[in-house]
């Protein structure tokens, strides 16, 4: 498989996991959510990612995402899976039900909190990949797994039989472009951090967006794409202003992205719940803050 083998491409929303009250996911939710998002002209989700939540998650809750996602969905996009962990054998175990649930890929990161060297990332994909029959988008997060997905890496990476993309979430710029370059010709290349270079990232030839802003700016966080692809400057540059605004509002003032993420969800009356602990709710202050900040860039 290589980047041809698929045709996904253009602005894909990294959904929450809804909570209920009693903090069990809440189905109804998330299939509004990816209603909301096809809606809006979105192209994919991706379900138990990061934005996700999915270190918060059982086995089984992660199992039963990857069935809501592929079922809401129905055909109108492409749902992507996020199936990353620590060990091989519970990434293959999850790729494996996300392929049995019917999504169409898995997006793995390296193994996280014990530092790797490049080659040991390298065996981890190696076997994953030699013990699956399904598309894997490799998932660079440097940040939060601790371990980075290198240009270098990703080119040994992309000659792996199932590898079919890369979400380059390292947020650096250079860390994107030297990506692009060294691996489109093999690999759809989305950027994550598209509310900060989204803009540029197309113009360079990214293939799409996979980013958490979907879940509260639209269709905006879609526009932003197409205007970018289209060559409709103006607007793709009040949009990309916008995306910059919102996550500095998400992430300062005690703020972090995912709670800040589900409080603005509530805010404009969507389900969402609370965030699992280590994570807290956006409460005080801070909540007050971020409601204004809304209110500002006419999102709420």
């Amino acid at each position: 498989m290589n980047r041809d083998s698929v045709d996904w491409w253009g602005p894909m929303s990294a959904v929450i996991t809804p909570f209920d009250a009693a903090g069990n996911i809440d189905a109804g939710a998330l299939e509004e959510n990816i209603d909301r998002t096809f809606a809006a002209g979105g192209t994919g989700v991706l379900v138990g990612g990061c934005t996700g939540e999915f270190w918060s998650l059982t086995h089984e809750e992660r199992c039963r995402l990857y069935g809501i996602g592929a079922g809401c969905a129905a055909g109108r996009g492409t749902v992507i899976a996020g199936a990353g962990s620590v060990t091989v054998a519970e990434t293959v175990s999850l790729a494996r039900a996300a392929q049995d649930a019917g999504c169409d890929a898995a997006l793995i990161l390296p193994p996280y909190f014990i530092r790797l060297n490049d080659d040991e990332i390298f065996e981890h994909f190696r076997e994953v990949d030699a013990a699956i029959s399904f598309p894997i988008v490799l998932y660079n997060i440097p940040g939060n797994a601790g371990n980075a997905i290198t240009p270098e890496l990703a080119v040994r990476l992309a000659e792996l039989d199932n590898v079919v993309a890369i979400k380059e979430s390292a947020g650096d710029w250079n860390n994107f472009y030297a990506t692009l370059i060294a691996v489109r010709e093999q690999l759809r290349v989305f950027c994550g951090p598209s509310s900060i270079y989204g803009v540029p990232a197309v113009a360079a030839g990214a293939d799409g967006f996979i980013d958490l802003f979907p879940n509260v700016w639209l269709p905006g966080s879609v526009d932003l794409f197409h205007a970018a692809s289209d060559g409709r400057l103006d607007e793709a540059r009040s949009l990309q202003e916008t995306g910059r605004r919102l996550t500095d509002l998400f992430t300062s003032g005690g703020r972090s992205l995912y709670p800040a993420t589900k409080a603005a969800m509530a805010r404009l009356g969507f389900a969402a719940g609370d965030p699992r602990p280590p994570l807290r709710p956006v409460t005080g202050r801070s909540l007050e803050e971020l409601h204004a900040g809304l209110a500002e860039l006419k999102i709420a």
